[in-house]
């Protein structure tokens, strides 16, 4: 009895390190499949915008995709698994994104991270129960009834969702509502039809308080030297700390350095990623990165004493990604000739109209909203390296735990808060 009672607890042993494995394999690729389509997306909205700031959220926009794939089929369904690399019908992933979707969703301990899908769909479209409990499940997205016919109605709609999302502040930035009253959209619903339309909106603002904060005496205004060669004057943030620091090459030989600040409680971090000369152009490195050179970065990166200037920026985009998706592999589902969402609703003519995606970030000295102008002050140079983000570098902010980026961008110019 007790040799068999042994053998019961080493087998229980053996189970529970099958399951962990299995659980951190899965932790593992998911996070290298996030990092993929992060890079991806990135450099297809490089190719765009051109010399402007830029912020997305591939976690984001990913998560709209994957609340496409709920109501997909055929080869829409696998053009949106293709780009993503995974299938949001497995149950094990939705339990892996729920994870990261809690974590990095703390609204507590200096962390604010606001981020909500929605699809609008045609009013009169008869949903399949499967899919509206499906959609449900996945969280942080909800379904909305529109009519497209009705610009202004949906704006309203589309204006008073963000609004929601928001907590009191909109989320969506004034005039994105006319994403769903422009004229090719209305022409297509003309010129089709009874084809009928969706819409995929996404939104996600942050605001983190550092681990270490800024002080607002030690900010100065200092220079910024522009991809042009132009010098600007901005606010310059700075503090002498220890971070997590690391220098790199491109497979092309050209050296660059990565620095990382942590969040409060650490869940959270911001990567700065900035060229080591000068004459370095910031488009040679965004055009060189791989999601290997990503994941090298965690082993590469060493505790250091550093001085660190960093500007204070804030920025917001939007995006239709009607017009990113499509060079990503991902057509099918806003051609109302060939879109398949018949998991979405059994009656024909079903497609996406619209892709809209919205992003907002504030970098200050304690992570929060700006607040009055800062003092002027002498800062004494130690012999500590210095890190000087004062030319355009690019960004990522990830989550600590599972890796996955949840936002990521690049600064061009500190002075230009213009979406």
């Amino acid at each position: 009895m007790c040799r068999l009672s042994m053998t019961s607890l080493f087998f229980c042993f053996w189970l529970v390190e099958m399951s962990q494995c299995d659980a951190f394999s899965l932790q593992e690729t998911m996070g290298q499949l996030h990092t993929d389509f992060a890079v991806s997306l990135y450099q297809t909205l490089t190719e765009t915008e051109n010399n402007s700031n830029l912020i997305v959220s591939p976690t984001s926009v990913s998560l709209s995709l994957g609340l496409l794939q709920l109501g997909a089929r055929g080869n829409t369904l696998a053009q949106l698994e293709e780009a993503l690399g995974y299938d949001i019908n497995d149950m094990h992933v939705q339990e892996f994104l729920s994870r990261s979707q809690g974590d990095s969703g703390n609204f507590s301990r200096g962390v604010q991270l606001r981020q909500a899908s929605a699809l609008f769909v045609q009013s009169g479209v008869q949903l399949l129960p499967v899919f509206t409990q499906r959609v449900a499940a996945l969280g942080k997205s909800s379904l909305i009834r529109a009519n497209f016919s009705q610009a202004n109605h949906t704006r309203d709609q589309l204006e008073q969702y963000g609004h929601n999302q928001g907590g009191g502040e909109p989320l969506l930035a004034s005039g994105s509502g006319e994403l769903f009253g422009s004229g090719e959209a209305q022409g297509e619903a003309s010129g089709w039809g009874r084809r009928l339309q969706m819409a995929l909106v996404n939104t996600v603002n942050f605001r983190g308080v550092w681990q270490k904060q800024f002080l607002f005496t030690d900010t100065q205004n200092l220079p910024f030297t522009l991809s042009d060669g132009k010098t600007i004057k901005v606010p310059m943030m700075y503090q002498a700390t220890e971070v997590n620091f690391g220098q790199f090459r491109t497979p092309s030989n050209q050296r660059y350095t990565v620095l990382e600040l942590p969040y409060f409680g650490r869940s959270l971090s911001l990567l700065v990623v900035l060229p080591s000369e000068r004459k370095t152009p910031l488009s040679l490195l965004e055009s060189q990165l791989t999601p290997r050179a990503v994941a090298a970065w965690d082993t590469g990166l060493r505790r250091t004493k550093m001085d660190v200037f960093l500007p204070r920026f804030k920025m917001q985009n939007r995006f239709n990604l009607r017009t990113v998706l499509p060079s990503m592999g991902v057509s099918d589902a806003f051609n109302p000739m060939a879109a398949d969402f018949t998991g979405t609703s059994a009656e024909e003519g079903l497609y996406v109209s619209d892709a809209f995606h919205e992003a907002r970030i504030e970098v200050t000295e304690d992570g929060t909203k700006a607040a009055a102008a800062t003092a002027m002050v002498l800062l004494k140079r130690s012999r500590a390296p210095v890190f000087k983000a004062d030319r355009p570098f690019f960004f990522l902010l990830r989550q600590v735990s599972t890796g996955s980026i949840l936002f990521m961008g690049r600064l061009v110019n500190p002075a230009d808060q213009a979406s």
